[in-house]
């Protein structure tokens, strides 16, 4: 089903949200505590910053805060400075991540977007569907599970992306879910459209194969990681991107 985007304001901000899958959202729906008194609160990690797993009337959902990192973090935490409610970082992925779904890319599909006005600062809450069965790229890694084919698959994932000229802020073995039916691509903070070009396309993939890298996949010998997960990537890479990929 197609999201229907419709905004609410009050007093302290503004909800978007897809009212083809509820017209019930409301400042409560980010807030963990709120699915807890209900008995909807499936799982809930990193504290109040973190993610939550919540029963919504739409369905499973993701509820995540917004949260900076690094040495930024320790002054702003989870603020962020007003630009306008189009460039608060909620807002901004749940539209990326809408027109991702009506073009069939396997992302999950935005529910309901919120930034709260502090000052001449903001703060702000995303929630997605739900994928089930899903385990990340990262955790297959760890387990054993990342062959030759789930390398080809993922090669195959970045490249539809890259083809529809997204690019991803933080593309890594964290962000890239294995499901029973297909691979996903997650968290889209700070993504952006951009003509696919050849200089960024490769910054992307050299940034997954740092954290492919980092995570140990390259344990063996780096000769081994090329032979049976990198080249096959690449190989799935190329094949779906195609010749010809980059605009003008």
């Amino acid at each position: 089903m197609m999201a229907q985007e419709q905004v609410r304001t009050n007093a302290g901000g503004a909800i978007l949200f897809d009212s083809a899958a509820s017209s019930q959202v409301d400042d409560d729906w980010f807030m963990p505590s709120h699915w807890r008194e209900l008995g909807a609160l499936r799982m809930q990690t990193g504290g109040r910053g973190g993610v939550a797993l919540v029963g919504t009337p739409a369905g499973e959902g993701v509820l995540r805060h917004y949260r900076r990192g690094g040495m930024v973090a320790r002054l702003m935490g989870d603020r962020y400075l007003w630009t306008g409610a189009e460039r608060t970082r909620s807002f901004a992925e749940f539209r990326l991540l809408a027109s991702m779904a009506r073009e069939g890319l396997p992302v999950p599909a935005p529910i309901a977007a919120r930034y709260r006005r502090q000052g001449p600062f903001y703060t702000a809450d995303l929630i997605t569907r739900h994928v089930a069965s899903a385990r990340t790229l990262a955790e297959c890694l760890a387990w054993g599970r990342l062959d030759a084919e789930l390398a080809q698959r993922t090669g195959e994932l970045v490249a539809r992306f890259h083809r529809a000229g997204v690019w991803h802020a933080d593309l890594n073995a964290h962000n890239i879910l294995v499901a029973e039916s297909q691979l996903y691509l997650i968290d889209f903070d700070r993504g952006e459209r951009r003509p696919p070009a050849e200089a960024w396309r490769t910054a992307n993939l050299q940034r997954l194969r740092r954290s492919l890298v980092k995570l140990g996949a390259m344990a063996e010998s780096e000769a081994v990681f090329e032979k049976t997960l990198w080249q096959p990537l690449e190989q799935g890479y190329t094949a779906t991107f195609g010749v010809g990929g980059d605009e003008p």
